[in-house]
């Protein structure tokens, strides 16, 4: 979409070593809190605030919500749509993932899709194998006992998740209701192979306005700034 007209500045976290590369102005690190970040749009003049982060950012998500009402900036949630069950038995959906810990089976062989920054919820876990996945390697050893890890996005290729999910043995696939195409060779190789999948549940978005699509999103922007 062409937004040559307006200035868009797009602000990541910094926690992979290579994102790719928006087009216009990038800012990357964290605010610092509600204030700091309510300080940062006036300061540079914000006419529209788009929280397009991950679905289970609910920190960032909640602190965006109130640093804008703070300076008046007009806000919109930029998420798309949840993966769907299709009605198979082994799809259970959990409120957590200290939930879908305590759900896995004695010995089970787990495929876990969830970053790395909330693998404290698995620790206990010592008679489970992970396979982990990640963008990049991480620089210290993880908190479980029995795991292996690679690295890269999620596989385009339903062929390619399930060769992998076979290679390694894995029974039990547990992924964060994240939605959107990337993910969704996965869900597909363990629906073919009767892989159980434990599905986090989102959590609850910020009041506000909601968009599901990128051009929905830019729609709101240019009909809110030209109010």
């Amino acid at each position: 979409t062409n937004l040559g007209a307006y200035r868009v500045i797009t602000s990541l976290a910094g926690r992979t070593k290579a994102p790719t590369q928006p087009a216009g102005e990038l800012r990357i690190g964290g605010f610092g809190g509600i204030q700091a970040m309510a300080g940062y749009l006036a300061a540079e003049n914000i006419d529209a605030l788009i929280d397009a982060t991950h679905p289970f950012a609910a920190v960032i998500s909640k602190n965006a919500a109130a640093a804008s009402e703070i300076v008046y900036v007009p806000r919109l949630n930029l998420q798309r749509p949840p993966w769907q069950s299709g009605h198979e038995k082994n799809w259970q959906e959990l409120p957590s993932l200290k939930a879908a810990a305590d759900a896995l089976e004695t010995g089970a062989r787990c495929f876990l899709t969830i970053g790395r920054q909330e693998l404290d919820a698995f620790h206990h876990r010592t008679d489970v194998f992970f396979l982990i996945r990640m963008i990049d390697k991480p620089e210290f050893s993880l908190p479980l006992a029995t795991y292996e890890i690679i690295t890269g996005l999620p596989q385009a290729s339903c062929e390619d998740e399930k060769n992998l999910m076979q290679a390694y043995g894995i029974d039990t696939l547990v992924t964060k209701n994240s939605g959107g195409e990337l993910g969704q060779a996965k869900l597909e190789a363990a629906r073919i192979l009767g892989i159980k999948i434990l599905m986090i549940d989102r959590p609850p978005l910020p009041k506000g306005d909601v968009a599901e699509t990128v051009e929905d999103a830019v729609a709101w922007l240019i009909t809110t700034i030209n109010r």
